[in-house]
């Protein structure tokens, strides 16, 4: 419920004039854009998903038969099971490149932040606060993962951010 400005009457919404005074109701204000200099941080969350989409490719029924698959291959290393079982099915063999790609960045991260512990750990024990900190990366990974199970279980076939353009499996 809104109040009419000059005499305080209580107005329903829509209305264009005051039902006790007749004066027109001024529009709510809208909310002007975000400059375009200014960091939107949901915007760019949300922008983090919209990359290539080529589910059109893909037989529909291939799809429909092989979404289980399609989410088997973000589970670590199961994502060699849609490569093996589901030989046939382009849409199984997408999403187990996408989930090997994801596999083998995980592993590298893995290696790479092992040996950078070690070495916080060599220099002082109380560095390791440093090491944890930066293990807080290894998150992405498992958005990635995340991401990925979204997608195969819509039927998509969109290629994960950042690691999905490389092509491992034909």
């Amino acid at each position: 419920m809104a109040l009419c400005k000059k005499c305080g009457t209580k107005m329903d919404g829509g209305v264009k004039f005051c039902p006790g005074c007749g004066a027109p109701v001024e529009a709510p204000a809208q909310q002007a854009p975000p400059a375009s200099g200014q960091n939107d941080f949901s915007a760019k969350f949300a922008n983090l998903n919209n990359t290539a989409d080529t589910t059109a490719q893909f037989d529909q029924n291939d799809i429909n038969n092989n979404k289980a698959m399609g989410i088997l291959a973000y589970l670590g290393p199961l994502c060699f099971i849609p490569m093996f079982a589901a030989k046939e099915s382009k849409f199984a063999r997408f999403h187990a490149n996408q989930g090997l790609l994801l596999f083998i960045a995980g592993v590298a991260w893995s290696i790479v932040y092992s040996i950078f512990s070690w070495i916080i750990l060599a220099i002082s024990w109380r560095l390791y606060f440093v090491s944890s900190i930066v293990g807080l990366c290894s998150l992405v990974f498992l958005v990635l993962c995340i991401i990925g199970i979204i997608n195969a279980a819509n039927g998509k076939a969109k290629e994960l951010p950042v690691i999905g353009r490389f092509k491992i499996l034909k």
